[in-house]
């Protein structure tokens, strides 16, 4: 695999570019919750519990992935 500028092939940093913004939205949907139970609306705040549970799953399944291309030939210096 090409490996950019970072250290990183195009893989590996796509991986950890989506599990970055999974647990970065992760940890702005807890407020999205407590806003809409807040306001009353139970069936949305269980919509974005829904959702942030989906983000953590995407985010595990990316660190599954790095951990499969560490320290293997596909992965980039910054990973090896």
């Amino acid at each position: 695999m090409a490996t950019g500028e970072t250290g990183f092939d195009d893989v590996s940093y796509d991986l950890i570019s989506v599990q970055y913004h999974a647990l970065k939205a992760g940890h702005d949907y807890g407020q999205y919750v407590r806003d809409a139970e807040n306001a009353g609306k139970e069936e949305i705040a269980a919509f974005f519990r829904r959702v942030m549970e989906e983000d953590s799953a995407r985010a595990k399944q990316c660190h599954e992935f790095l951990k499969e291309l560490s320290g293997s030939a596909d992965s980039g210096p910054a990973l090896t």
